[in-house]
């Protein structure tokens, strides 16, 4: 068993000092990869002019993919709101968008993670991973074309999601040195149904927004389970590069291969894709070293004024409605309530596996 520890790291790629020059030389290799296929790409199409078009995408992922490596979110979580609320593209687009270029830049993170060995809770990666394979194809399938009628709504469901995120993260980091765990000890089959319930439920968000396994994962693990971040960051970051690959592979392939008259994705989001794929291998492990040495708080601080920005940003530029206030306060409270008890589940768990290793209780 391992023993409980009181320290928490926030970087998302935070290798041992031994294993820096190995991250650094698979990132450079996945890297040189990326950029050859896409220079390929590239040149065969004749894309070089869609820069002009979408360079502000360009400029836009820049700071997505530093985000990303820095923290527990992906890049779809910057690029879903800028592009919906800055730049007026329409939800199902900036959606298909985030899903591709997450494709890239958070497998590639992922390659870097188990190539130098950073610790993940492997059993939530595989019931999760389950769950939001099946989550994310029902998100894509059923629940955002009824949202499609209102392109508000998914703007909104977004915004109120992340922001109730923000409010666990605060639950979260109220103590600055707490119990934390690195695996899920006792690992039973209700914390199979819990894993496999939060990825169907982070997957149909996801095929919503582009996000929502990493941030409904990295909740039930740090909350629920109370591991720590190091732990929790890196598995997040790997559930949500394997969940845009499905759905990926799903809408860009195999469901037009069942049904020729299905669209795929939309072209604009492969447009905005090649002019940022080659920026996002590099700006997750550039956001990765900047975190290494930053603290956990500060690392919160960064993600609770982005989250306001946006949904403060959102409630001036979205057109609301009493309908879609009432929405939108019932998803956010929703979201509360699901993290608030998430919260209390830990506090719970805490207590009872102090009294099993006490010899108090016995394992169940």
């Amino acid at each position: 068993m391992n023993p409980p520890s009181r320290t928490a790291s926030a970087s998302t790629l935070a290798a041992p000092a031994e294993g820096r020059s190995t991250a650094r030389r698979v990132t450079f290799i996945v890297a040189a990869l990326v950029w050859a296929v896409w220079l390929i790409g590239m040149a065969s199409g004749d894309r070089w002019h869609l820069f002009a078009s979408g360079w502000y995408m360009s400029a836009t992922m820049m700071l997505g993919s530093f985000i990303a490596g820095a923290t527990s979110e992906g890049g779809g979580a910057v690029a879903f709101p800028v592009m919906t609320l800055f730049f007026e593209v329409p939800p199902p687009v900036a959606r298909d968008f985030s899903l591709m270029i997450q494709t890239v830049g958070m497998v590639a993170a992922a390659i870097t993670i188990f190539a130098v060995r950073i610790p993940v809770e492997r059993r939530a990666l595989v019931w999760a991973t389950l769950g939001g394979a099946v989550g994310v194809v029902i998100g894509l399938e059923y629940v955002a074309p009824m949202m499609a009628k209102d392109p508000r709504l998914a703007k909104m469901t977004f915004l109120s999601v992340w922001l109730a995120f923000a409010f666990a993260l605060f639950w979260i980091n109220r103590y600055h040195e707490r119990e934390v765990r690195h695996t899920i000890d006792h690992f039973g089959s209700r914390h199979i149904v819990l894993l496999i319930g939060a990825g169907v439920v982070g997957g149909v968000i996801t095929g919503i927004t582009g996000s929502g396994l990493d941030i409904l994962t990295f909740a039930l693990l740090v909350l629920r389970f109370r591991i720590t971040e190091s732990v929790a960051t890196p598995t997040s970051v790997v559930l949500m590069g394997v969940n845009a690959a499905v759905a990926f592979a799903w809408k860009g392939g195999l469901k037009p291969l069942l049904d020729p008259s299905a669209s795929g994705m939309a072209t604009q989001a492969w447009n905005y894709w090649w002019v940022c794929v080659p920026i996002v291998v590099v700006g997750a492990p550039a956001g990765a070293r900047f975190i290494r040495n930053r603290s956990r708080l500060f690392v919160a601080s960064i993600l609770y004024v982005s989250i306001a920005i946006q949904f403060v940003a959102g409630l001036f530029i979205i057109e609301q409605t009493p309908f879609l206030l009432a929405y939108s306060a019932g998803i956010f409270l929703v979201g509360l309530f699901l993290f608030h008890r998430m919260a209390a589940g830990g506090v719970k768990r805490l207590a009872w596996l102090s009294d099993v290793e006490a010899g108090r209780v016995e394992p169940k």
